[in-house]
């Protein structure tokens, strides 16, 4: 590394700087502790993303380190999931993949020393009795924080305190029985340096050591120390994680190991949408969604069957910055980078949603040709498809009224519009059924006019997709909107719920659409523009002859730069 830092353009970059200039630490290592309960969501893209984002910008190291110390929540699907995602955002971590799980044992060792030192003890206090005396008990209700008070085992001896937390990880005592806490200061103003635990007692076999162990630490001891045996120089957390900081810098100065910098910044806050694994699980758990990939879902998972792409992703992280205070991004800004990211490479393709049919009566019944489709406008290398045209064709329901208002330009009886890549046509009959409904168009069209243009130069007003009725494949399309009506979730009346913010109108499947012939022969995980409708990518659950897409984002941009 350069003896002169990068120039910096956020704090994180500023303080960074400072630390290499003053010789703190020769270089940057950071890293990305994911806890494996849960799948990634886009919250923990921003984090990953920072913390990767930054080790590049200064050519140093980034490790990927699952925080497996809960094993009661903890599962390999879900560290599969992580590391798919991850490598799918392009986030690369080399060789450097690890697990707080690999530290047990030396973590049990500096949990002896600072038994050894004084600074530790095994309390026999419950749960909730711990509450109390750390003056936490009803603060909630109370509005209040009375203060704490020593626990009646603080001054146990060292030899009892070593002779307890060896007979805890033999085994010895039931879940609950005791505690390791560490001894610091029951009157601090931050609750988090009142004699937290640092050990608790818990039978669960964990997914990597099995049952080897019975006592498992807390996070706040195994976060500092794990990042200290790494080599790890700036621990880059959200900001939820502030008020633990003194508590991260008590478990190194008291400690003879190596002492990362904890630096905090803004976590991200999306509109119309939840954002804690817990909240995502009581929605996969309840049955209110289809599960951790469903596409209205914030996960990665989720964010990549819905169509989102790496790139679109990285750029809105990008464009959102980092920062030191809370705040609620708007969920259109993330939408406005797929738009950007989507119309430069996706492919158009034509489908019909709501088929109406409409026959052209002066063309002939047994012709059928192929016309000339752009396959991307915005890359001139994309070239163009045939598309097949025949008498019959669907056109949107939407875009035919028999009485139309004044500003209604598409077609109408006695009005000509463009088909895209097509010809004019002009609706002449409606046919409706026994109930009123109309169920078919007559039509005419002008045989001049071929590829969409009039060589008497007349104009038309509106341009309709379409798909030819005699090639049309027959699939299903899943319109998505947000999960919650209100841009923040939370935000409730008394007597609610969060979850009774949530959108009865987020999904909408259609059964029958018409597609394009090409449509049906997709791959899954292609993505389509459809024009004038939005951009789609085939689902997983397409079967042959049977195509499903999800709607991934609107064409309309309403993001305000």
């Amino acid at each position: 590394m350069s003896d002169t830092p990068p120039p910096a353009n956020d704090f994180i970059r500023e303080y960074i700087n400072g630390d290499l200039s003053e010789g703190r630490f020769q270089s940057v290592h950071t890293r990305f502790p994911p806890e494996p309960n849960g799948y990634l969501h886009i919250g923990h893209c921003k984090a990953a993303l920072t913390n990767f984002g930054i080790a590049r910008f200064y050519g140093g190291k980034f490790n990927l380190r699952f925080d497996d110390t809960n094993p009661t929540k903890e599962d390999v699907e879900f560290v599969d999931g992580v590391m798919g995602d991850l490598r799918w955002l392009g986030v690369d971590w080399e060789d450097r993949l690890f697990h707080a799980s690999d530290y047990f044992e030396r973590l049990y060792e500096l949990a002896e020393e600072l038994i050894r030192n004084g600074k530790a003890y095994v309390d026999s206090l419950s749960a909730g009795e711990i509450r109390e005396y750390r003056g936490t008990a009803g603060a909630r209700d109370k509005g209040i924080t009375p203060p704490g008070k020593n626990s009646p085992y603080r001054d146990r001896t060292v030899a009892e305190n070593l002779d307890l937390f060896r007979r805890m990880r033999a085994g010895e005592f039931e879940d609950g029985k005791h505690v390791l806490r560490a001894k610091i200061d029951m009157a601090h103003p931050n609750l988090n340096l009142r004699d937290p635990v640092l050990y608790r007692i818990t039978r669960h076999h964990h997914y990597r050591t099995g049952d080897a162990w019975c006592i498992y630490p807390m996070y706040d001891f195994a976060h500092p120390l794990s990042d200290s045996f790494e080599g790890v120089t700036h621990s880059l957390c959200s900001l939820e994680f502030e008020n633990h900081r003194p508590l991260y810098d008590w478990v190194l100065e008291n400690l003879p190991v190596f002492r990362p910098r904890q630096i905090e910044f803004a976590r991200l806050n999306l509109t119309y949408t939840v954002l804690s694994k817990r909240w995502l699980l009581q929605l996969v758990n309840e049955k209110r969604v289809s599960g951790w990939d469903d596409p209205r879902m914030p996960t990665l998972v989720g964010m990549r069957r819905r169509g989102y792409t790496p790139e679109a992703i990285r750029d809105f992280a990008q464009r959102i910055g980092i920062a030191k205070t809370n705040s609620r991004v708007d969920i259109q800004l993330l939408e406005h980078c797929l738009r950007e990211d989507l119309n430069s490479r996706a492919p158009r393709a034509m489908a019909v949603l709501k088929p109406l049919k409409a026959v052209i009566e002066n063309y002939p019944e047994d012709k059928e040709e192929t016309l000339a489709a752009v396959n991307n406008p915005e890359d001139p290398h994309a070239g163009a498809r045939e598309v097949p045209f025949s008498r019959e064709l669907y056109i949107e329901r939407d875009d035919f009224m028999e009485d139309p208002p004044k500003k209604f330009f598409r077609l109408a009886p006695g009005r000509e519009v463009r088909l895209r890549y097509a010809y004019f046509i002009t609706c002449r009959e409606v046919v409706k059924d026994d109930n009123g409904e109309i169920v078919e168009l007559r039509c005419a069209y002008d045989p001049a006019t071929r590829g969409g243009d009039a060589p008497d130069g007349r104009k038309v007003k509106a341009t309709l997709h379409w798909v030819s009725a005699r090639h049309a494949v027959r699939g299903e399309v899943r319109l998505y909107d947000h999960l919650f009506n209100t841009p923040d979730p939370h935000d409730v009346p008394e007597g609610k719920t969060w979850l009774d913010n949530m959108n009865p109108s987020s999904l909408e499947t259609i059964v029958d659409a018409a597609l394009e012939p090409m449509l049906g022969r997709a791959e899954q995980g292609a993505v389509f523009q459809f024009e004038r409708l939005g951009y789609f990518i085939a689902d997983r659950d397409s079967t042959p002859g049977r195509p499903v897409y999800n709607r991934s984002v609107t064409l309309k941009d309403s993001y305000k730069k």
